[in-house]
C-alpha cells in the first residue's frame, strides 16, 4: 500500500496492512535534535504530509522559535518565546481592549493562485496522505485576541462584543477551510484544545450553543469538497466526544491518557478513527521505553479491532528520548 492508501483505508475501517504512522515533532526537535529526528524517520517513515505554500515556507515559520523574544502574529497579537525551540505564548492580545474592535480587520485569507498551484502540484506528487498546512481554531484565536482570562469573562456575560468577535473569526476561518477543501489536499485539519486534565474548560452545555455549530459548518464546507475532517484538542475532552463524531468529525487526535481509553474504545471505536496518542505527560517523557510499549499495547487493546480506525500518533516533545519515541512506532509494529 502506498501512505496515501493506507491512511483511507484506516479511515475507512477497511484493514489497512499496518496501522499508519505519524509524528509530531515539536520545534525544539526540529531545530536542535534534527540528526535524532532524520535517523528515526529514516527507520520508521511517516504517512502523513502537509503541502507548504510556497518552497522553504515551513522552515521560514520554524524559525520564528528558534530563538527567545518576541513576534507579532498575522492577526497583530504579540507573542513572547521564553525559550528556543518552545513555542510561546500571547502576552500582549490586539482586542485587550475593546476600544479597538470597531477597526479591527482579520488578515486577508491567502488566495494568490500561485501559491494554490505550488500546493496542488504537491499534494500530486506525492503518495503521503496530505493534510492542510493550516488549521482552523476559533476558540484558540479568541484566546489569543482577547486573553484567555478577558475571553471566559466574556462568555460567561454572553457580551455584544465576543457575539460579534465569533462572528468574525468564524466567517474567516469558514472562507480559510472553504479554500483548502477545494485544493488537493486529502484531508482538513482542525484543532481547539477543549480540555483541562480533568473536565472541559467550558461548560459542555455552552460548547453546544456557541461551537458546536462553528465546527459543524467547517465540516460541512469540508465534506462537500469530498475531503476527510482531522480534529485535535488536548485534555478531557470525553464530554464532546460524540457531538465531534455527529458534527462530522474524521479523525479525532486527543490525550487518550487524560481519559478512561476503554470507555473510549467501548463507545466510540467504529464511529471515529483515532489519531494517537501516546500519554506525552508522564510516559513519553519519564518513563522507560517498556513502559512506552506498555502504553501503545494498552491502546490497541482498547481502539484497534484490527481492520483500521486507529493511526499510531505520538509528540515528540523537548526533552523526550529518542528512545522512548522510538518505542512507540516499534510497539505498533
Amino acid at each position: 500500500m502506498t501512505s496515501r492508501e493506507r491512511v483511507r483505508a484506516a479511515l475507512n475501517h477497511t484493514a489497512p496492512d499496518r496501522a499508519p504512522r505519524d509524528l509530531w515533532a515539536l520545534p525544539y526537535i526540529s531545530l536542535f535534535r534534527k540528526k535524532e529526528l532524520d535517523d528515526l524517520l529514516r527507520k520508521y517513515p511517516l504517512d502523513f504530509e502537509s503541502p507548504e505554500f510556497s518552497p522553504g515556507s515551513s522552515d521560514k515559520d520554524l524559525q520564528k522559535y528558534a530563538r527567545a523574544g518576541t513576534y507579532t502574529d498575522e492577526w497583530g497579537s504579540v507573542w513572547h518565546v521564553g525559550e528556543p525551540g518552545v513555542v510561546g505564548e500571547v502576552k500582549e492580545p490586539i482586542l485587550e481592549d475593546w476600544s479597538r474592535l470597531e477597526r479591527f480587520m482579520p488578515p486577508r485569507n491567502a488566495t494568490r493562485t500561485e501559491e494554490w498551484d505550488h500546493v496542488n502540484r504537491m499534494c500530486e506528487a506525492s503518495t503521503k496522505f496530505m493534510i492542510s498546512a493550516t488549521c482552523a481554531r476559533p476558540f484558540e484565536r479568541l484566546q489569543f485576541l482577547r486573553g484567555t482570562e478577558n475571553l471566559y469573562i466574556d462568555l460567561a456575560y454572553d457580551t455584544p462584543e465576543v457575539r460579534t468577535l465569533i462572528s468574525m473569526v468564524h466567517e474567516y476561518y469558514l472562507n480559510e477551510v472553504s479554500l483548502w477543501a477545494r485544493t488537493s489536499v486529502d484531508a482538513v485539519m482542525l484543532m481547539d484544545d477543549w480540555g483541562s486534565n480533568t473536565s472541559l474548560l467550558i461548560s459542555p452545555e455552552m460548547w453546544r450553543a456557541i461551537f458546536k455549530p462553528i465546527y459543524k459548518d467547517y465540516c460541512e464546507k469540508i465534506h462537500r469538497e469530498g475531503k476527510f475532517v482531522f480534529f485535535h484538542s488536548d485534555g478531557n475532552i470525553e464530554a464532546i466526544y460524540p457531538d465531534l463524531i455527529e458534527v462530522g468529525v474524521d479523525v479525532l487526535n486527543s490525550q487518550l491518557f487524560c481519559m478512561d481509553i476503554e470507555r473510549l474504545g467501548a463507545m466510540y471505536s467504529g464511529k471515529i478513527t483515532f489519531w494517537g496518542e501516546i500519554d506525552r505527560q508522564r510516559i513519553l517523557p519519564f518513563g522507560s521505553p517498556t513502559d512506552v510499549a506498555a502504553a501503545v499495547h494498552r491502546v490497541r487493546k482498547a481502539l484497534d479491532r484490527g481492520n483500521g480506525g486507529v493511526i499510531a500518533q505520538c509528540e515528540w516533545g523537548k526533552d523526550n528520548p529518542r528512545e522512548n519515541i522510538e518505542a512507540v512506532f516499534r510497539a505498533w509494529e
